[in-house]
């Protein structure tokens, strides 16, 4: 369980990543604008928020990705605090999107279900004996 875990947190870590690179490098672009929805002009008006909106979305893909290769180094507590740490708030953030903007439920599924099932499979994967 613990490396099906390894591989769902690597994949929300890829998705954090490339979510980072819509918001942070591509904010403006008609592709990015199209994925969010957002106007010309409300592109640009939002494009410092989204730049550093990105960089949570980065820091978070850093912190699970650091726990992954903790893991895979055999430092199975720090990793799995780690990967808690990273993948938990991922989720966490989801759901706070969801909470708060139910129009934008699409997005909080595609943010949060990846980490979502990586914790859930950690968790198994930590209590097995």
């Amino acid at each position: 369980m613990i490396a099906a875990a390894l591989v769902f947190a690597g994949l929300a870590v890829l998705l954090h990543v490339y979510i980072f690179t819509m918001e942070s490098l591509t904010w403006t672009s008609k592709r990015t604008r199209a994925a969010f929805g957002t106007t010309a002009e409300e592109a640009e008006t939002t494009k410092l928020l989204a730049f550093n909106q990105g960089f949570y979305n980065l820091f978070l893909a850093i912190v699970a990705g650091a726990g992954i290769a903790a893991v895979a180094l055999g430092h199975k507590g720090i990793g799995a605090a780690l990967i808690f740490a990273g993948v938990g708030s991922m989720a966490s953030a989801a759901v706070v999107l969801l909470a708060s903007a139910p129009d934008k439920a699409r997005a909080a599924l595609t943010q949060g279900l990846l980490p979502a099932i990586a914790v859930v499979l950690l968790v198994i994967g930590l209590l097995a004996p």
